[in-house]
């Protein structure tokens, strides 16, 4: 990933998308912002411990900090739904009672529509076809991953946007790492396929999204892996790390 820094923030981007003019995207860190502890920084969710309007203004500044105008994000509920949002919508929440619940997952096939996931630890996850401009991001949790979420935004994506997985680019966001993705109750939570991927109660949950994502027909060359522990690197908000705390955020969008 390349770290890049603007207007007293600080987000990394994928290499992977960097010949891709349309396209602005970031992963932000939790620097700058206007959030007091316990969220303090850029905090990007509307959290019990932090006033909105403090969330509001650090959702603007990450918004104009890329070029973008706006930005759409869900009520997110660990589960595999995923919300198609069109331009003509002018979906742009900026109050709690606004966000739209029940979703994971953000599809649009419109320039000038800007998606954000809010993390903590999990996965946000960007997904984006070169040809047609369709761009997807998706929160997934450990919950998410059981679910298959990615997978199943995929198929959506090529079933009702004439996507072809082969041309998908994705980006897999700093969240927690196989140093840190501790289960210790893993035989109750998470499927057998997945602990292949264990060392001990240690899962590697960067790799599971990789090869759900190639398991729908990505070429495994077309997915970057941000490979930073969020529970490691206090860059970013953890909950896993520090409990009560605020949500830094991956948000993506076509220029218009």
């Amino acid at each position: 990933m390349i770290l890049c820094e603007n207007n007293g923030l600080a987000y990394y981007q994928f290499g992977l998308f960097t010949d891709q003019p349309q396209l602005a995207h970031g992963v932000f860190t939790r620097r700058g912002g206007v959030s007091p502890h316990p969220c303090e920084g850029l905090n990007l969710g509307f959290v019990p411990h932090d006033d909105s309007r403090n969330v509001q203004q650090n959702l603007n500044m990450a918004a104009n900090t890329l070029g973008l105008n706006g930005l759409a994000f869900v009520g997110q509920v660990h589960g595999d739904q995923s919300l198609v949002i069109h331009a003509k919508d002018g979906y742009q929440p900026k109050t709690p009672d606004q966000v739209k619940k029940g979703f994971d997952g953000m599809i649009t096939p419109d320039p000038g529509v800007t998606l954000l996931t809010k993390l903590a630890d999990c996965q946000g996850v960007m997904l984006f076809d070169p040809e047609t401009n369709v761009l997807a991001v998706v929160h997934s949790g450990w919950r998410g991953s059981v679910a298959n979420i990615l997978g199943k935004t995929v198929r959506r994506l090529a079933t009702e946007f004439d996507v072809e997985p082969k041309r998908l680019l994705a980006g897999i966001s700093p969240s927690l790492g196989p140093c840190c993705a501790e289960f210790v109750h893993f035989r109750d939570e998470l499927p057998e396929s997945f602990w292949d991927y264990r060392k001990g109660d240690l899962f590697d949950f960067w790799a599971i999204s990789r090869d759900q994502l190639v398991d729908e027909g990505l070429d495994a060359r077309n997915v970057e892996i941000g490979g930073i522990c969020t529970k490691c690197s206090k860059e970013f908000f953890s909950y896993r790390r520090e409990g009560v705390t605020g949500r830094f955020g991956l948000a993506a969008g076509v220029r218009e």
